[in-house]
């Protein structure tokens, strides 16, 4: 998992890239929210990226795309709920991993 220090409560916090693909991820959105940071990593490497609202305090990607224009999460999951490493590109996992390491540090 990955680390970053709250700046409001000043905690450590420990978090997995997964989470922003996860309804339930970041405490349910109740925690520090880091979907922003693992969309713009994608972005970075030139993804097209859209991550939305999910209810009243959460947010999750919904759309990656590639530069060739392919929608990569498949339109047969189950948003939110499955787990993204077994429908994301091993190309993406393997990007997001590199991106997010365990025990390393990410800046808020």
């Amino acid at each position: 998992m990955s680390i970053t220090t709250c700046l409001n409560c000043t905690q450590d916090t420990h978090w997995s890239w997964t989470e922003a693909f996860d309804k339930f991820g970041f405490c349910d959105g109740d925690g520090l929210v880091m979907t922003e940071h693992v969309a713009e990593a994608l972005r970075k490497r030139g993804y097209t990226v859209t991550s939305e609202p999910w209810g009243s305090h959460n947010v999750t990607i919904t759309s990656i795309i590639s530069k060739r224009g392919k929608e990569l999460i498949p339109a047969a999951i189950q948003r939110g709920y499955d787990d993204p490493l077994d429908y994301l590109p091993k190309r993406i996992i393997k990007l997001l991993d590199e991106a997010f390491p365990e025990d390393g540090q990410v800046e808020p």
